[in-house]
């Protein structure tokens, strides 16, 4: 197992490329189980999927992961905390945990719940409580709470898993009130993708500086990086990977402009982005309308360099030197992200053979 090093797996929707030339034109759920159980033989320390609720449940997909798999550690990242009933949550982290043993992260956000009609109840002091819930519920305690994170009585699991607690991870950007927010309940952060090594080191030392806020550890915080990877991929497939992936971040409001900000990249550019014609009109992300391949002419507009600053993309030994700066940046663990893990997997055996060398 290369501890840190892992893999999402079905990145982005579950739909189909019109065209349908590449790898990651479609990943469905039985090719994303599939995918998991390659990370696996790969070696990857663990696989993230971020729900969605269309064809990306997380239970059923890590589900099939674990059936199939032993080691390879099992996350959602993220899921929106809200989405969920407390008790569903803490029901849902309680049985992957005895069913597949103790290797299950259940990575939260604060998204407003995929359309679950939870967006009123996404605050951090919310958050923060439901995670306090979920983990008293572990516990065995009844519940009483009317607070934030909404009103609940007398909750209580009457069975759960054997051994240690699932692990509670949190996806931000590691800006201020997130990381306070995950010094005093999580057991690790997941950075969003597309931030810069710099942004990462900025990231990494609020981080710490909040644990250290509140009397933690800093080391007790496992703190993993996403990365955009496209290691030995084509011109068009890379772009599609990157340019219009970050498409749909950077147009999501408030997710773009911090995204800009921490990376110092020029707002101005954002607005030319935002304001392709093709991105009008819409009630929500592009990525909600378009699949990426339909999204190449507006993805035009993100700049080559944004790319190269905030992605690993090219031969494989310049993508593990981007990855390598991730880690000099502070970050405990890389995630790839957009490729699937198995085209990462010469990638993953370089990374690997370094590190064997380093030591």
């Amino acid at each position: 197992m290369i501890d840190d090093l892992s893999a999402f797996v079905i990145a982005g929707r579950v739909k189909a490329s019109p065209h349908g030339r590449y790898e990651t034109d479609e990943r469905s759920p039985r090719q994303g189980v599939a995918d998991g159980a390659e990370a696996e033989r790969i070696g990857f320390r663990r696989i993230f999927l971020s729900e969605r609720w269309n064809l990306k449940e997380a239970g059923a997909i890590l589900g099939g992961v674990g059936a199939l798999t032993s080691r390879v550690g099992l996350a959602t990242g993220v899921v929106p905390a809200f989405a969920r009933h407390p008790m569903h949550a803490a029901a849902f982290a309680s049985t992957m945990q005895a069913a597949y043993g103790s290797r299950f992260v259940l990575g939260l956000g604060r998204g407003g719940g995929g359309g679950a009609g939870y967006e009123h109840q996404n605050g951090f002091r919310a958050l923060e409580d439901y995670v306090r819930i979920v983990r008293r519920l572990w516990a065995g305690e009844q519940v009483h709470y009317d607070g934030p994170a909404g009103s609940f009585t007398r909750l209580k699991m009457d069975d759960r898993h054997d051994g240690p607690d699932p692990q509670v991870w949190f996806g931000t950007f590691g800006l201020p009130r997130g990381a306070t927010a995950a010094a005093r309940v999580m057991d690790g952060v997941l950075l969003i993708p597309n931030m810069t090594p710099e942004a990462t080191r900025d990231a990494v030392q609020r981080l710490h500086h909040a644990c250290e806020a509140v009397g933690r550890d800093p080391a007790t915080l496992r703190i993993a990086q996403c990365v955009v990877t496209a290691p030995e991929l084509d011109d068009t497939e890379t772009r599609q990977l990157c340019h219009a992936r970050a498409l749909t971040y950077l147009q999501a409001p408030g997710w773009g402009d911090a995204l800009c900000t921490m990376n110092g990249w020029n707002l101005d550019t954002l607005a030319q982005i935002r304001s392709h014609q093709s991105l009008q009109g819409h009630d929500s992300i592009a990525d909600s309308a378009y699949h990426r391949a339909e999204m190449a002419e507006p993805a035009r507009a993100v700049p080559d360099d944004w790319m190269q600053e905030s992605c690993a993309i090219g031969s494989v030994a310049h993508c593990v030197d981007r990855l390598r700066a991730y880690r000099d940046a502070g970050a405990d663990e890389i995630v790839t992200y957009g490729s699937t893990p198995g085209q990462n997997a010469e990638l993953a055996a370089a990374w690997r053979a370094q590190r064997v060398k380093a030591a």
